[in-house]
């Protein structure tokens, strides 16, 4: 709807497109000012369309879109698809519209693509309903699909983005690197559908092997992380590109398609635990879903590099250490049979640098690389050369191409020098041959990163976290001790009575109601002691003055006492304590932190790291889903940057880490199991060489 002749627009874009990739079906077109159009008869109105029509493109101005919307709905049309922009992602009015096409589209049970998209195009079925004009794509439209086609081809890639321009982009891009594309998909501001939607169906869809996406927000969560471990069991890689940790590009999110950008380290670790690779640049989305394209098997051991430049071995292994890519050493088979191969002074290492000789005799390329590939400690390999002039770079891909006939594992192909002249054929020998090529070794050693990791990461995520003796029923939430109670907040002794329930170590000690009663439970739990003001509303009561420690004796506690009062009565003026708490005082250890809460939409989360006032200061945390085994725990915190700590730093005892895991196993089972908790957060969490204990408990539960 509202087709026009001049070439280029977003009409005339869709028809071509349409004729282009062979499109089989019935094509209606509607224009107000012409009767026909390239040869073909046009209907003035959207009323004059027969009942029925399964999609119409709305290439219509945003003031006309919610009437022709409307149109849609009378004549029992089932999806609608509308490029027009200034809708969400502009101002109120422009919201008030999309919501408007939004409810017709419910209400009438069509399906709503858009608005603010360039539409998408089924490569596969042959159904283009995009302006973006697949001229660009190189032929055959469509592009051959997995299993088609001469030797090398690659599964088919799915690519979904709210975003047009990167639509555009990601499909330009895969599309140069010869890799079959299945379908190609731009939601916008999804006003009805959204990613999920299109999602499911390429999980569904047999032509798609590999899933590309940019995402500013996911706006379904749950529904997603059901996705994507649908995914991860068809074994179909979901490579995720989601800009959105800075302020600012949340900020540019919500201006560009509407998106209310969701936390993005929660969807970060809750992504990982269904083994979606997260990447942070627009090459590794490209370089890793192309991988993943042509080896439909990811690894899950570290590469081998193979290089004919001695300098580049060092570079490659630092750059490996930075990027959490395994580099393992040769096994003796394989060492014995590249000795056989390479010169006498070669080094025989991972990597493995095939020195000068290669320019004589290509063929060592060739022979290193079979020996290597059939090394079990490695479970891929990087080929990165100085390809040198043509008749040389020619000998050498060949060279390459000889000794990889079982491409079990996958292989990437790296020259060094960026855009230094390779003859026309050097990529196309390579990727005839299923390799993937690269023109830089620092992108290809990313990428084999990232398919590792989800090697790794698919076996992790069949793994839940063990069972944790929880006690049944579970503890009872208290009551709120008096009317200053903050809505849903407990003070700490409560979450400490809750949290020693579960099974989780705290001080000895109790709530003392006056000076009197908290003489006698000094007493005891034995000198020394710490005074804490008790109160739902107190959070933070080391801000206001009320919290002393290291009291030694009864004139102490009593002065102590008295002087809490006052700076409670000073600072929080009216504030009703439920009493003071009494403890026994804690030796020093490690201060952690380990937390749980609910994420809108996203459901349990895991806080763990260093506590105390570090926490503030250095940030040094990790989230973890809440289902994560403890090894995945304990390997996460080893993660940490003040890791080093737990190593016994400076003669200290080694920390029990397997005492913090446990903590946070059943802070995690205990909000995947109770709904009435909100957030709970053990800080500091001491940890000892054996043991640990709960000095401070915040804790939220929804009100009944």
């Amino acid at each position: 709807m509202g087709i026009s002749p001049e070439p280029g627009s977003l009409g005339a874009n869709v028809l071509d497109n349409l004729l282009r990739v062979g499109f089989a079906g019935d094509i209606y077109l509607v224009s107000r000012t012409n009767k026909q159009i390239a040869g073909r008869a046009c209907l003035a109105a959207i009323d004059e369309l027969p009942e029925g029509v399964d999609a119409a493109v709305l290439a219509v101005p945003r003031q006309a879109t919610v009437e022709a919307m409307a149109a849609c709905a009378r004549r029992k049309i089932g999806a609608a698809l509308v490029f027009a922009s200034g809708f969400a992602e502009m101002d109120d009015e422009g919201r008030a519209a999309q919501d408007a096409m939004a409810h017709i589209a419910r209400d009438h049970g069509m399906a709503l693509c858009g608005p603010n998209c360039i539409g998408f195009a089924n490569l596969t079925d042959k159904v283009a309903l995009t302006f973006e004009p697949l001229s660009l794509l190189p032929p055959p439209y469509p592009p051959p699909q997995a299993g088609q086609g001469k030797q090398g081809a690659s599964r088919g890639v799915g690519v979904l983005t709210q975003s047009g321009a990167m639509c555009s982009t990601l499909r330009l891009a895969l599309a140069a690197k010869e890799l079959a594309l299945s379908c190609v998909v731009s939601t916008g501001n999804e006003a009805q559908l959204t990613t999920e939607d299109f999602l499911a169906f390429l999980i569904d869809d047999d032509a798609t092997g590999v899933i590309v996406l940019f995402m500013e927000e996911v706006r379904r969560p749950a529904l997603f992380l059901a996705l994507a471990a649908r995914a991860r069991a068809k074994n179909k890689p979901i490579v995720l590109m989601h800009p959105g940790r800075s302020k600012r590009a949340q900020a540019s999110a919500r201006s560009h398609t509407g998106a209310m950008t969701d936390n993005h380290a929660v969807m970060a670790a809750l992504v990982a635990r269904e083994a979606v690779v997260l990447v942070e640049t627009l090459d590794e989305l490209i370089d890793t879903a192309e991988i993943f394209a042509r080896f439909a098997q990811a690894p899950s051991k570290g590469a081998a590099v193979m290089t004919n430049s001695g300098a580049f071995k060092g570079y490659a292994l630092d750059l490996a250490d930075t990027i959490g890519l395994d580099l393992p050493a040769l096994s003796a088979d394989c060492a014995a049979g590249i000795k056989a191969v390479l010169p006498p002074f070669a080094a025989i290492e991972n990597p493995v640098d095939v020195t000068a000789m290669s320019i004589r005799d290509a063929s060592i390329l060739g022979r290193t690389a079979a020996h290597l590939l059939a090394d079990p400690a490695m479970g891929s390999l990087l080929v990165a050369i100085v390809a040198g002039a043509p008749r040389f770079a020619m000998d050498k891909a060949n060279a390459i191409v000889a000794g990889v006939a079982d491409l079990k594992k996958p292989v990437a192909v790296a020259t060094m020098g960026d855009e230094t002249p390779l003859p026309a054929e050097f990529a196309a020998t390579l990727r005839q041959k299923g390799l993937a090529f690269f023109r830089s070794p620092d992108r290809a050693l990313r990428a084999l990163a990232r398919v590792t990791w989800y090697g790794n990461a698919a076996t992790t995520a069949e793994r839940r976290a063990e069972s944790v003796p929880l006690p049944q029923p579970l503890p009872q939430i208290p009551p709120a001790a008096n009317e200053t109670k903050a809505a849903g907040a407990l003070a700490e002794y409560q979450g400490k009575a809750f949290v020693a329930a579960l099974g989780v170590a705290v001080p000895r000690g109790e709530l003392a109601r006056d000076p009197d009663q908290a003489l006698t439970i000094a007493r005891r739990v034995g000198f020394p002691v710490a005074l804490k003001a008790q109160a739902a509303a107190l959070a933070h009561k080391s801000d206001v003055g009320g919290v002393i420690l290291n009291i030694a004796d009864a004139a102490s506690l009593a002065q102590a006492w008295d002087s809490i009062a006052a700076n409670i009565a000073k600072t929080r003026p009216g504030l009703v304590l439920d009493g003071m708490l009494v403890e026994a005082m804690a030796a020093p250890g490690i201060e952690m932190v380990v937390g749980a809460g609910r994420e809108r939409g996203w459901g349990p989360i895991l806080t763990v790291g260093l506590g105390g006032l570090w926490i503030e200061a250095l940030a040094d945390v990790r989230l973890l889903a809440a289902d994560l085994p403890r090894d995945t725990i304990i390997a996460e915190l080893r993660k940490l940057k003040g890791a080093a700590l737990f190593c016994g730093h400076r003669g200290a005892p080694p920390a029990d880490l397997d005492a913090v895991a446990d903590c946070a196993l059943r802070l995690g089972a205990l909000l995947r199991a109770d709904p009435r908790i909100v957030e709970i957060e053990i800080n500091p969490l001491v940890v000892y060489a054996k043991g640990a204990l709960a000095l401070d408990v915040l804790m939220q539960a929804a009100e009944a």
